[in-house]
Order: C-alpha cells, then sequence, then structure tokens
C-alpha cells in the first residue's frame, strides 16, 4: 500500500469510528471520573477503555451497515466512498475491542465487567437489535452504566445514586431517538425497522424531549440540598429547546434534532454539575 493510500485509509477509519460521538462520549465520561474522585492514572485508564469500546462500536456499526449504506448510495460513508476496506474496519473493531477488554478490568473487575456489558449491548444493536422493537435496550443501559462505572472503579467499589443512574439512562434514549430521527426515512427504505422507525418521525419529534426533560428534573430535584441557579438555569433551558423542536419540527426534520443535541449538551453539564453521587 502506497503512502498515499495509506493516509486515506486512515482517513477513512477516522470517519468510520463516528468521531464526533466516540469524542463527546469519552470527554464526558472522563470528566465524571475526574469529579467523582479518580486520581491520574485511574481516569487515564477510564478515559482509554471509553475510547476503545467506542472506537469498536463505532466500526462495527460502519462495517455492519456496508451493504446497507451502499445501497442507499451514501456517499459520505467512507467505506461506500472507497476510502477504506470493510475487511480493514471489521479487524479495526474487533483489535479496539480486544484492546478494551483488559483496560477496562484494569479499573476492577466489577467496573470492567459492567463497561464490558455496555459495549456488548452496543455491538448487539449494530448487529441485530438496530432493526427491532428493543433497539432502545442497548441506549438505555450503555448510558445508564456509565455513573456505575466510574463509580465502581474507585476505591472501595462505591455504588452511584440511583438518581444519576437513571438520569444516564434517560439520556441515552434521548440520544436514541434523536440519533435515529435524521435518518428514518432512508433507514425504513432499505428494512431497519427499529423503535423509532416504527414510531414515525412526527412520534419520534414529540417524544425526544421527555426523556431529556426527565434526565434534567432528576439532576435537579434528587441530588441532596437546595438546587442553585446554574441547575434551575439548566432545566429552563432544556425546557425551552425541548417546547421549540416539537413545536417547529414541522418546519423542518433537522430543528428537532438540533434541539435534541442542546438539550443532550445541557443534560451533560446538569450530569457534570450534579455529580454521581459519591463522595470526592
Amino acid at each position: 500500500m502506497g503512502r498515499g493510500s495509506l493516509t486515506g485509509a486512515l482517513s477513512g477509519l477516522a470517519k468510520a469510528c463516528h468521531p464526533g460521538p466516540t469524542v463527546a462520549v469519552t470527554a464526558l465520561v472522563t470528566a465524571l471520573a475526574v469529579a467523582a474522585g479518580h486520581d491520574t492514572a485511574g481516569s487515564v485508564l477510564v478515559a482509554a477503555a471509553i475510547l476503545t469500546g467506542q472506537l469498536s462500536v463505532g466500526w462495527c456499526n460502519d462495517a455492519v451497515d456496508a451493504p446497507r449504506d451502499t445501497a442507499a448510495a451514501r456517499a459520505e460513508k467512507p467505506i461506500v466512498a472507497g476510502q477504506v476496506g470493510v475487511k480493514t474496519v471489521y479487524v479495526s473493531a474487533i483489535s479496539a475491542f480486544a484492546i478494551c477488554v483488559p483496560v477496562s478490568f484494569a479499573s476492577g473487575l466489577l467496573a470492567g465487567a459492567v463497561h464490558l456489558v455496555a459495549v456488548a449491548g452496543a455491538w448487539a444493536y449494530n448487529l441485530r437489535l438496530k432493526a427491532t422493537l428493543l433497539s432502545w435496550v442497548p441506549y438505555v443501559v450503555g448510558f445508564g452504566s456509565l455513573p456505575v462505572f466510574v463509580a465502581t472503579g474507585l476505591p472501595g467499589r462505591p455504588w452511584p445514586a440511583w438518581w444519576a443512574v437513571v438520569a444516564a439512562a434517560a439520556l441515552g434514549l434521548g440520544a436514541h431517538l434523536a440519533n435515529v430521527l435524521p435518518d428514518i426515512g432512508q433507514d425504513i427504505a432499505v428494512g431497519v425497522r427499529g423503535w423509532p422507525q416504527r414510531l414515525g418521525p412526527s412520534r419520534v419529534r414529540a417524544l425526544i424531549p421527555l426523556p431529556l426533560l426527565g434526565a434534567s428534573a432528576l439532576l435537579v430535584f434528587a441530588p441532596p440540598g437546595p438546587p442553585s441557579a446554574v441547575v434551575w438555569g439548566g432545566l429552563a433551558a432544556v425546557s425551552a429547546f425541548g417546547l421549540a423542536g416539537t413545536a417547529l419540527g414541522g418546519l423542518s426534520a433537522k430543528i428537532p434534532f438540533a434541539a435534541a443535541i442542546a438539550c443532550a449538551a445541557v443534560d451533560v453539564g446538569l450530569l457534570l454539575a450534579s455529580g454521581i453521587g459519591v463522595g470526592v
């Protein structure tokens, strides 16, 4: 392989890993680890486990979806565009998962098992559950497990507060709906009929704000002590974004998606501000 071909393949791999969600989830969980009391070495191990897990999931997704993406002529996908071969993406996904296993267990046996269950669930979504009524389950389990992974990797293996787990799971449900919404038409055309696709775009648009508002409410009212002004502002912002996305959704399919991303970003900030219910 020439230098130009190698550079193109590496660029294709970078795009195929879903870099936006990969970087965002890795940064969020690393920040949670620091806030929860992990030292530098522990935070680095958390970051490495999340990064390798997310890389494996992203590459698995593009490799599995390659036939459907090709049929739908999705030229923005690196495999369809010929930047990287599907075999290379598959091998990269398996390699990243192989690295993820020992790195996850480096945070402890329980923490490692929790994280690997979440990663396995995401693989199950890619391989099968994406096109079933249970498509939401890997998102809820995966996001809900993140506070558990972070907390049980601390000395003494503490458990996170229930509200942190439920809020993270609700954020995962909202993320699933928002992630699928822009592609529902294409998904149905190629035979993918998960839970959101069966609901249809209008119902998904109306439903997206509910789990995000629920997560916000938990992060505002469930932690001990009175909510701060900043936290109240976060709840108000999520409410405004959610209502705007629902009210203006008929104008453009991009509006509710953008509103959901804004809600999720505020919820992430609230989660960081509220912590996960373990002492530092």
